[in-house]
């Protein structure tokens, strides 16, 4: 059965915004403060220790009954039992993902425009990342969509909605207005010298 799952808090991992604080203790930080999702997205380490991080991030996130994803790596996923992935555009497809995968995994496809989005649903999305919303410098390649694209999203599609890109406890509550169902945060998290006061700022925008 899958998963319900709440997007309005989505911690994206990324140990480079920690400024050489521990990693699993600042995500537990994030998850004791009310992060409701995380995705575990480790982009410049390698497969055994990304391996590693996964199991030891499922426990913490078992812990506190917050389900994670990882990003692009199905394997991982498989390995520590985790709720589903997220893909981006050049990653695996989402059919073969899901006939991987199984019928109960969540699974998140990027998406940054109206073709991208009627695909996504197409094909079985759980949900739609969609970004990047402001600028970012968490993802080399990510081209500026906007809140107007989110917007025109959401007048396509169903399907829940997390803004990504830039996102932080300023900005938070424009992406929920425009129609999303919460926002992924790295940086506006994970950089913040506080992260447990953080996210409880950015818990106290939603009014929803």
């Amino acid at each position: 059965m899958k998963p319900a799952i709440n997007y309005s808090i989505y911690l994206v991992t990324d140990h480079n915004c920690l400024g050489g604080r521990d990693f699993l203790s600042c995500i537990e930080d994030a998850l004791r403060s009310g992060v409701t999702l995380v995705q575990l997205r480790e982009k410049d380490i390698d497969g055994g220790i990304f391996l590693q991080r996964a199991f030891a991030v499922k426990t913490l996130c078992d812990k506190y009954k917050v389900p994670l994803l990882i990003n692009d790596r199905i394997d991982i996923a498989i390995a520590c039992k985790a709720a589903g992935v997220h893909l981006g555009q050049e990653d695996i497809t989402l059919s073969v993902a899901r006939g991987i995968l199984g019928p109960d995994a969540i699974i998140g496809v990027s998406a940054h425009t109206c073709e991208e989005t009627l695909a996504a649903e197409k094909d079985g999305a759980d949900y739609l990342g969609v970004g990047a919303i402001y600028p970012t410098n968490s993802k080399d390649n990510a081209s500026e969509v906007g809140l107007k694209m989110l917007k025109e999203i959401r007048q396509i599609s169903k399907l829940p909605i997390v803004g990504i890109g830039g996102i932080n406890v300023n900005n938070y509550g424009q992406v929920r207005a425009a129609g999303a169902q919460g926002a992924a945060i790295i940086s506006g998290i994970l950089g913040a010298e506080n992260i447990e006061e953080e996210v409880r700022k950015i818990k106290m925008t939603i009014s929803d």
